[in-house]
This record gives structure tokens, sequence and C-alpha cells, in this order.
């Protein structure tokens, strides 16, 4: 897909599912899209507000070409963040959540998606913050961020911005280089690419691109050249260390059935931050849907069906630890 990046934390198991689905249409909380301000044109995002004096929280959705709902054209249409939002609103809790610079709604935001740091996410994260304590009066807001968005989350929290606190769900502790490796050794079918692949992350990680014009087709496609920069980038960064610098508020959350982020990350995430809530979710998926079978299909449909509900519980955890930690505390 010219003009977006894609890499493997939230895109692997996609990239075979093929999944699809038809998201149901039950009474919903009423939407209205908002907008905040981006490098050349307007950041975009759906607001959901829960009343007036509400928590706000900002849903950071994950890599590649993810939009707002926690979708992208791959087969992943779980639409997990839309869930989110509306079971938040349900809670009292209203939300944010957005399209990332040069994508979807915020497609005028920058010419090219691929161009761009974990530092030019920051900004947006800050613009956003701005523009919806403009709107709401909110002393501060929450970040969520999920997957490669709670990285994002972890990264604008070392800067001096209003943040209540963070939630982290299915977020890496490791370094993205790691993840990548591990992920492609689950999949049996990426075992053709692991020779190329394993170069391809070698150098980025030494901070040098890679000529993919050699490497294997898939290979090629996961490390094109636009998207080296960011890949360099988002490898240099270390979650745990970013965790353990963050002192105020903070909930981890991990699935068991997550075949993306491993209890390595979780762990490494609750070890760096010791006073954070912890919250390790049985049979939850990546996306954050109930999976009972070990199946590895089983998991990777769920990533294309908007109509399995969020695992049981995670709404009501999530609300409640942000209603105990108020924001003018």
């Amino acid at each position: 897909m010219r003009g977006t990046f894609w890499i493997l934390l939230s895109s692997t198991a996609a990239l075979f599912a093929g999944a699809t689905g038809h998201a149901q249409t039950p009474s919903q909380p009423v939407e209205q899209e908002v907008q905040a301000p981006g490098p050349d044109g307007p950041l975009a995002g759906t607001w959901v507000s829960a009343g007036a004096d509400s928590p706000v929280v900002l849903l950071i959705p994950g890599s590649g070409p993810t939009d707002r709902d926690g979708n992208n054209p791959m087969g992943m249409k779980a639409a997990s963040l839309k869930l989110l939002a509306d079971g938040l609103a349900g809670k009292g809790v209203s939300s944010v959540r957005i399209d990332k610079r040069g994508m979807f709604g915020s497609k005028a935001a920058v010419p090219d998606p691929s161009d761009v740091t974990i530092g030019a996410y920051d900004d947006d994260v800050e613009s956003w913050i701005t523009a919806m304590q403009k709107r709401t009066g909110a002393h501060c807001l929450w970040l969520a961020g999920h997957s490669e968005g709670g990285l994002v989350a972890l990264s604008t929290a070392q800067r001096d911005a209003p943040i209540c606190g963070l939630i982290l769900l299915e977020s890496p502790g490791r370094p993205m280089g790691d993840l990548m490796r591990e992920q492609l050794r689950a999949n049996p079918l990426a075992a053709p690419l692991l020779p190329d692949a394993d170069k391809a992350i070698d150098a980025l990680e030494a901070g040098k691109t890679i000529d993919v014009s050699g490497l294997h087709p898939a290979v090629g496609r996961i490390f094109y050249p636009g998207v080296q920069k960011f890949l360099i980038d988002e490898f240099a960064q270390r979650p745990a260390a970013l965790a353990a610098a963050y002192k105020g508020p903070m909930m981890i959350v991990w699935g068991t059935k997550d075949i993306q982020v491993a209890r390595a990350d979780y762990d490494a995430l609750a070890s760096a931050a010791p006073d954070a809530r912890t919250l390790v979710v049985p049979d939850m998926n990546h996306v954050l849907k109930t999976v009972t079978s070990d199946s590895r299909d089983d998991n990777i449909a769920a990533y294309g069906n908007p109509d399995l509900p969020l695992s049981n519980g995670l709404v009501d955890a999530i609300a409640t630890f942000i209603k105990a930690h108020p924001a003018n505390d």
C-alpha cells in the first residue's frame, strides 16, 4: 500500500488472515468528528462524550495503516478501539480516537505518512491534548495506547504535557526489533523470510538503512525504503526504560492469547513500573477479543470480526482505574 508504513507488531497475523466481518449496529453513543492542528493540515478523530466533567481518554492506534477504530485494510476489522470508546462512554469516561498523520481522516496532515518518527507522533498527541482541553475544559487527558500506540503514549509522557495517566494495552515492553524477530519465528508461514528479515533488522537496529532489492520480496515489502527511517527510530526506543521514568498513574494490560506481544513484554513493563496497576486478562488476544482455542487460525479470525465483543471485564477495569485517579489529585 503506497504511502503507508507497515510493521509486524500489529500486522503479522493480519497479513495471512484475509478475514472479513460486518459490524453490528446496536444503540451506540453519539459520535462527533473533531480535529486538532497537524503539521500541514488537520488531524482527525472521533469524539464520544460521556457527559460534562467526565474524564477524557485519548485512544492511540497501533502500527501500520491502522485507523481510529483499530482497523486496517489488510484484514484487521476487529474495531477494537471503537468498541472500547463505546464501552467507556457507558461507564462515564469520554474519549477521542484518532487517525494518524497522513492517513484516513488525517491524510492532509502530512504528504507522506511513512516519513515519521515516534517524536512526530508525540507532537500529534500533544496537539490533541491541547485541542481536547479547549473543547472540554479537562485539566488533563488520559493516554490509552494499543500495541505500538502504547510506545507512543510512553514517549509522549516523557514530555511536560498535561497527562492524567497511561493505559498500555498489549504494548511492547522490549525493543521492537526483538519483537519482530519473535513474531516471525512464531509464524510457520514466515520461515522462508527469516534469513533476509534478520539481515534487515540487524541493519536497522544498527541505525543503517539497507538495500532490499536483493532480499526476499516479502521482506522488501515490510522494510521498504520509505519506512526505514521510522523503523530505525522505533527500534532505538526502550519502552521499559520509558515506563520506569514515568511517575504518574499507569495501567498495564496484557491478554494470555496475544500472539504478537508476549508475556515477556508485560513482565518488562510491570517490572519497570512496580507501582503500576497490572491486569492479565485470560484468553484475550492482541485485538482485545476473547479466544478460547489455542489454534492460531482461530486467534487470527478474531482480527477480522467486529461482532465479537471486547474481553469480559476489560472496559470495567479501565474505567475503574481512571475514576480512581481524579484529574485534580
